[in-house]
């Protein structure tokens, strides 16, 4: 079984505050491209963390795969209260991550940072790889679990930057 963590830049990172930009629509054709890629290499499960953003685009992508791939999709939240402060268009955004095969809850709510820390080192043991967006030249708090992932000796990331979005982008054009 192939299982992967998809994670990467919330919205607010990527400075995407509006749901029709057309930043996501390239994004999104870059994790479709990705995501064929992983299925006909064998793999299973998609894993989520619920983060709006990269994850949340990610997970739209995955939800249409599913109509023609036999893949299962999970959602490992940190805490059982997420996003429970989010506005009205993010909470349904929040029911689509719940709305998949398998979804677990790590805390019932924040206590310390220790739990982070937990919550990264259960991610990582759970899945065989990652499809990160993710660029060491612009670090953000995800960094903490990218530096496990690749502490870790047989853990597989594959990596989608700047540069190599720039690069697609210039493709298509």
């Amino acid at each position: 079984m192939t299982v992967i963590l998809v994670t990467g830049y919330g919205s607010a990172e990527l400075g995407v505050f509006k749901d029709n930009d057309i930043r996501i629509n390239i994004i999104k054709k870059v994790i479709k491209k990705d995501f064929i890629d992983f299925l006909e290499e064998g793999a299973d499960w998609f894993v989520f963390t619920g983060r709006l953003g990269f994850e949340y685009w990610a997970l739209e992508v995955a939800k249409e795969l599913q109509k023609e791939y036999d893949i299962k999709l999970a959602t490992l939240f940190p805490f059982e209260n997420h996003g429970s402060k989010w506005n009205t268009s993010n909470q349904e955004k929040l029911k689509k991550f719940k709305s998949v095969d398998f979804i677990k809850y790590s805390f019932p709510y924040y206590e310390n940072p220790q739990q982070l820390t937990y919550f990264n080192r259960y991610l990582i043991d759970h899945t065989s790889s990652a499809y990160l967006f993710y660029d060491e030249e612009k670090k953000t708090n995800i960094d903490y679990l990218y530096q496990m992932m690749i502490a870790e000796k047989d853990y597989i990331i594959r990596q989608l930057s700047f540069e190599r979005l720039n690069n697609i982008v210039e493709d298509l054009k």
